[in-house]
């Protein structure tokens, strides 16, 4: 996996995570902002051909 990818897949994982601590604190806000960074990434994975089961 090139670093690339590697860098990709980590800040997927980060966001998810953070999107899930901001969801159970209830931030509403926070979690607007990571669902659209997740969506950002997620897009950006499909552009370049990244599998993301491989998280």
């Amino acid at each position: 996996m090139d670093a690339f990818t590697t860098g990709l897949l980590q800040r997927i994982k980060a966001t998810e995570s953070d999107l899930t601590q901001a969801r159970e604190s209830g931030d509403h806000f926070l979690a607007d902002v990571e669902e659209a960074e997740l969506d950002d990434l997620r897009r950006l994975a499909a552009e370049h051909g990244v599998e993301l089961n491989a998280a």
